[in-house]
């Protein structure tokens, strides 16, 4: 098995099929996009492949060690991931070309109109064994 990071963006992807920002959806049109994801989770943890996933929220703070007991904290500027990354989801799977399958099929997730999106998603192997130097 080897885990893959799906990463959902909020923009800076190539464009999607069915582009209408979420803002201008309805909330019938957000309920069937939220539900798609649910039923895709719900039969990846049937299966076996289904690691976790999480939407993110576009705000955030930098944080980093500056001293004993004194981390600053900023509200930016951030790197682009901040206005880009939307969600994730980790899956477990057999093959590479089991990964692609499956966000291939995220990907169809209903939009605006109830059209599936046919979003681009990121696909990223997580690291498995860690690699070990020898000399």
């Amino acid at each position: 098995m080897a885990k893959y990071l799906l990463l959902k963006h909020y923009r800076g992807a190539p464009a999607s099929v069915n582009p209408a920002p979420m803002e201008e959806w309805t909330p019938e049109e957000i309920s069937a996009h939220v539900q798609y994801m649910r039923d895709f989770a719900r039969r990846l943890e049937q299966t076996g492949e289904f690691v976790g996933e999480q939407a993110i929220a576009p705000e955030g703070t930098w944080v980093r060690y500056d001293g004993e007991g004194r981390p600053p904290v900023t509200d930016g500027p951030f790197a682009e991931t901040k206005d880009l990354i939307a969600g994730w989801m980790v899956i477990d799977v057999d093959s590479h070309e089991r990964a692609v399958e499956l966000a291939g099929e995220l990907s169809a997730a209903p939009g605006k109109d109830g059209k599936p999106i046919h979003e681009w998603l990121e696909l990223r192997p997580a690291y498995g064994v860690r690699p070990t130097v020898t000399e």
